[in-house]
């Protein structure tokens, strides 16, 4: 099952609420990934460029699109981001297909 980094922050209006109504989210968060046959590894609220982190195991690269966007849509993150994650295997299987592929980068002959 693939698994995906997603890094978020809140828009004003929604860490306003969490702090005047602070709510546990992992429920929220469990459901929502359950509903494409994933499920939540865990998540860390943080600070500087982002305000929380998640990781998830999801069923497929759409179902991981649809909960970014239906996530994204609700207006109440200024930055919603999910990055796909390789395996150790599959690190390591990608290496060994780029030692193979030719390429010319700009201004090489």
């Amino acid at each position: 099952m693939p698994s995906y980094l997603i890094q978020f922050s809140y828009a004003p209006e929604a860490l306003e609420s969490l702090v005047t109504h602070p709510s546990e989210r992992g429920t929220v968060v469990t459901k929502l990934v359950q509903q494409i046959g994933g499920k939540l590894v865990g998540y860390w609220l943080s600070f500087g460029e982002y305000d929380g982190v998640i990781i998830v195991e999801g069923s497929d690269n759409v179902g991981a699109a649809a909960c970014s966007m239906r996530v994204a849509s609700t207006g109440a993150f200024k930055a919603f981001k999910t990055t796909p994650l390789l395996n150790p295997d599959e690190a390591l299987a990608a290496m060994k297909k780029a030692d193979g592929l030719k390429y010319k980068p700009p201004g090489k002959k």
